[in-house]
């Protein structure tokens, strides 16, 4: 599988609240950093609780890229993501995303630089 496709599973999978197909596009090892300055998730141990939030708290989770650069087993992704809580107030925030897979084609690390405290005082 291409890198552009498991990033856009990784994306699609997030955006329909899907664990499973966001599980499967991930190294069992995978941290992830989302936002960079929180601690790293542990996809295999954490999933169940992101996606409990996702679900409880968003009605829309949408994420637009923008644009993918990919070097080698890297790539880095800007983006633009609408949400929509379920009190129905609507936030938008951006970001890059920075990628690493693994010779596989799964993603090992994953560091996502964006704002989310910004985005949190929209859905106030």
């Amino acid at each position: 599988m291409s890198i552009e496709t498991t990033i856009s599973n990784y994306y699609n999978s997030l955006a329909a609240m899907n664990p499973q197909g966001w599980l499967d596009t991930l190294a069992n090892d995978a941290t992830i950093y989302d936002p960079v300055g929180k601690p790293a998730l542990n996809p295999e141990k954490d999933s169940e609780k992101l996606f409990t939030i996702l679900t409880n708290f968003y009605s829309k989770f949408e994420i637009e890229r923008e644009s993918l650069f990919i070097v080698n087993h890297e790539a880095a992704v800007k983006w633009k993501m609408t949400v929509i809580s379920k009190n129905g107030k609507q936030a938008n925030a951006e970001g890059i995303t920075t990628f690493k897979l693994n010779e596989d084609g799964k993603i090992t690390e994953v560091k996502a630089y964006w704002d989310e405290n910004t985005l949190k005082s929209q859905l106030i």
